[in-house]
């Protein structure tokens, strides 16, 4: 099943207490996220991927799923604004 296209550039859910973010200019549909979480991800008519439920699993799951994501179109902020997925590489800190 699809879900209609958006013009929207980002997709943007609150959960719980986290902000999940789908960038959809980044997506290029690998579906990983989809894999890891049918129940919260799906391919909209666009073949790219789009928030339909992330409140239905649990948090541990959703941001496996979320950092499944091989190009990082998947964010999750907490509620004080840091950055929980992507992780900052170890690279990064050389």
């Amino acid at each position: 099943m699809s879900a209609e296209a958006t013009d929207d550039k980002e997709i943007v859910r609150v959960v719980g207490d986290m902000t999940v973010t789908v960038d959809r200019l980044l997506c290029v549909g690998f579906g990983d996220c989809i894999d890891e979480a049918p129940e919260a991800f799906e391919f909209d008519d666009e073949g790219i991927a789009i928030l339909t439920g992330p409140e239905t699993v649990d948090r541990g799951r959703l941001l496996r799923a979320c950092e499944s994501c091989p190009v990082d179109a998947i964010t999750v902020m907490d509620i004080l604004g840091r950055t929980l997925v992507p992780e900052e590489s170890a690279a990064a800190d050389d």
